[in-house]
């Protein structure tokens, strides 16, 4: 466990890896000592996880873009009070699966609704709760959009796609680029991670850059 808590998260588009990427983390953590908590975005308490069956749900595929905003932040500002600050007081260390850069690029660059018009739905539902690292995975879109369609029509019975998969090529291309402005204008937070290659090969990539933060902590903390 560290002196104080560290808050991580993991972006990129779909069928990224991020979600295996985290698992590995996790269990690496763990099994040098520390104390982890982790939570999904959207989701990650009983309140968000019926928003995020909202969002998610094919059937809603008309939901405006605002509302769609709104309910990310909804969901978001309900994690922060129940599961993120909490653990952080205690100097956990809490990994999730997304934050406020999956808005940005999704509903900010994707959507079109601007990085501004975020950023003060962000500042007005969780405040400047942001990770102290953020690991972007990065990997050809539309190799990995057909992983997560295929990993949708198995789970669902071939029934449907959820709704963010079932989105054009193009806009996972925009989700993308979103990722890529967010890289350049806070290199120091949000790192790009090559998600190419074995899982165990992205998840040294992983290890090498939060293993340079945990030794930044512990100086910090000495």
């Amino acid at each position: 466990m560290t002196d104080r808590g560290l808050f991580i998260s993991f972006e990129g588009t779909e069928g990224s890896g991020k979600s295996t990427q985290m698992r590995l983390l996790i269990e690496r953590l763990r099994k040098t000592g520390h104390s982890v908590i982790e939570n999904q975005e959207p989701g990650g308490t009983r309140i968000g996880t019926e928003i995020r069956r909202i969002l998610l749900d094919p059937v809603n595929a008309q939901m405006a873009s605002t509302t769609e905003l709104l309910l990310m932040f909804a969901s978001r500002a309900q994690a922060a009070e129940e599961v993120v600050l909490p653990a952080l007081s205690r100097g956990d260390i809490v990994l999730t699966d997304r934050w406020t850069d999956s808005t940005l690029a999704y509903q900010g660059e994707a959507r079109g609704l601007g990085f501004d018009r975020v950023l003060a739905t962000q500042r007005l539902a969780i405040g400047d709760l942001l990770p102290h690292l953020t690991l972007c995975l990065e990997v050809n879109v539309e190799a990995g959009l057909s992983r997560a369609r295929e990993r949708n029509r198995k789970l669902s019975t071939g029934t449907s796609e959820g709704r963010m998969d079932a989105q054009s090529l193009e806009f996972h291309m925009r989700v993308q680029q979103g990722y890529r402005k967010i890289a350049a204008s806070e290199p120091d937070r949000f790192r790009i991670i090559d998600g190419s290659g074995e899982p165990n090969e992205v998840a040294e990539r992983i290890w090498q850059t939060v293993a340079r933060l945990l030794r930044h902590v512990s100086r910090a903390a000495s």
